[in-house]
């Protein structure tokens, strides 16, 4: 089973939140926080959800949890859908990693109007369907097969087809404990 803790721990970190920020906000002891992040001690749902909310992270990504270093198609943890018409899951075991790596399915009509930035390198390599990428003012149609790389430019998407389209997305550092929405 993954540890709760060393996600909780990555998302505190990576949120900027110190163990005393975090647990003043659940009105909980330092020292219970420190051994949730250490799986001495476990949160109650309740609890999670209260986690969940302070780190701006869906719930399911704390609750759906992979079993050790591998991840059946099945377990995939949702990351969330905060864009509508994404469907992202995770499918690195956990958040601990330097990288993570992301199963995004782009359902027909979904699109990114506002470009994003981010201090990343991401890898995006597409699967099936056709996926519209622009890299700053840069146009590029992508089908089944083509890799792009996104580094520190602005970008933005657009599926105009009828078919969805999957893509993997390779990402370092990790961001996916930093935010939800690619």
């Amino acid at each position: 089973m993954t540890a709760l803790g060393a996600d909780l721990r990555a998302l505190r970190i990576a949120r900027g939140l110190t163990l005393t920020e975090v647990a003043s906000r659940l009105d909980r002891s330092v020292g219970w926080l420190s051994q949730v992040e250490r799986d001495l001690s476990t949160p109650d749902i309740a609890r999670l959800g209260q986690l969940a909310e302070i780190f701006d992270a869906p719930l399911s990504l704390l609750t759906d949890r992979a079993g050790g270093d591998i991840v059946r198609a099945a377990a995939r943890r949702p990351i969330g859908e905060r864009v509508p018409g994404l469907r992202e899951q995770l499918l690195s075991p956990d958040l601990t990693d330097g990288f993570e790596v992301i199963h995004s399915t782009f359902a027909p009509g979904a699109r990114r109007t506002d470009p994003v930035r981010r201090d990343t390198t991401e890898i995006v390599h597409l699967l099936s369907g056709r996926l519209t990428l622009w890299l700053g003012e840069d146009r590029h149609d992508l089908r089944p097969g083509d890799t792009a790389r996104l580094r520190g430019r602005p970008f933005r998407w657009a599926n105009d087809r009828a078919a969805p389209a999957v893509a993997l997305w390779i990402i370092s550092p990790a961001i996916y404990s930093q935010e939800s929405n690619a």
